[in-house]
């Protein structure tokens, strides 16, 4: 059983809470959803799933209902209590952490996990990209966030979205879209409609070391977007010396937001 409208809006009374705007809290009610949310997630009986920013357990239940092994985690500490209260004698651990900065060496004990998080818009890039860069026991992540968000995660070059933040993501996993959420299922509504993102981490990251280094490769990176609707050769004219585009055969012409990693990864060798 997850919570409906009606039971988590008697909750949130029962506790004397409102959701936090300052924290982006909107709290999903739609048992249909999160039940889609944890198939998305293709999780069940022997994975250990970390669900970040747990609210008041409406995912948690439905990520309990697959047979996985859930550990939930909060950084509201006035939510802890009824969290608990929900879904701590269905079987889930709580956590009460900030996702960037929690002990996920504690909470994993060693184990791979997968994420499973609603994201507010503030921390969304940053979080995702710190579990990329720094927590290589998370395997998988299926992360709902705002839909712009979530098109900037699984951008391809030539996109609008396409950025900085999408050629980061690329370095470590793959990602794509699985579906959409709309405002309606949530409490309170957002003005905006949301995305569910499927992070796979990849085995090695997807420019070899040997070939440039992960800090040269996003040097030219950032140094190009600086400047996004310039040609290469003006967003990079601090950066290039003689014969750059030339050895990386690319066209100094060309806009950053049309060029692949290996791209990228061609221009920071040929410097």
């Amino acid at each position: 059983m997850t919570h409906t409208r009606t039971e988590l809006a008697a909750l949130l009374e029962a506790h004397g809470l409102r959701p936090s705007r300052a924290l982006g809290q909107n709290f999903v009610v739609d048992p249909n959803t999160v039940r889609r949310i944890a198939r998305l997630a293709e999780v069940g009986a022997g994975d250990l799933v970390l669900e970040i920013g747990a609210g008041l357990g409406s995912l948690t239940l439905a990520l309990l209902e697959t047979g996985a092994e859930v550990h939930a985690m909060e950084v509201d500490r006035y939510l802890l209590e009824p969290l608990r209260s929900v879904v701590e004698s269905r079987g889930a651990v709580v956590h009460h952490a900030d996702a960037l900065t929690a002990d996920y060496d504690a909470i994993l004990a060693g184990r791979e996990a997968v994420i499973v998080a609603n994201l507010p818009y503030n921390v969304a890039t940053p979080l995702v990209l710190h579990l990329l860069e720094a927590e290589p026991l998370v395997r998988r992540m299926l992360v709902m966030v705002q839909r712009e968000v979530g098109e900037r995660f699984a951008a391809q070059a030539g996109d609008e979205a396409y950025g900085a933040a999408s050629l980061r993501l690329q370095y470590f996993a793959d990602a794509r879209v699985v579906g959409k959420v709309a405002p309606t299922v949530f409490l309170p509504r957002p003005n905006v409609d949301s995305a569910l993102v499927s992070i796979v981490r990849r085995e090695r990251v997807r420019i070899d070391p040997q070939l440039v280094s992960e800090a040269d490769l996003f040097e030219v990176i950032r140094t190009s977007f600086g400047h996004r609707r310039k040609m290469l050769r003006r967003s990079l004219a601090g950066w290039v010396t003689d014969g750059v585009f030339a050895r990386a055969q690319v066209e100094e012409t060309r806009r950053p937001e049309e060029l692949t990693l290996e791209e990228f990864a061609r221009l920071a060798a040929a410097r």
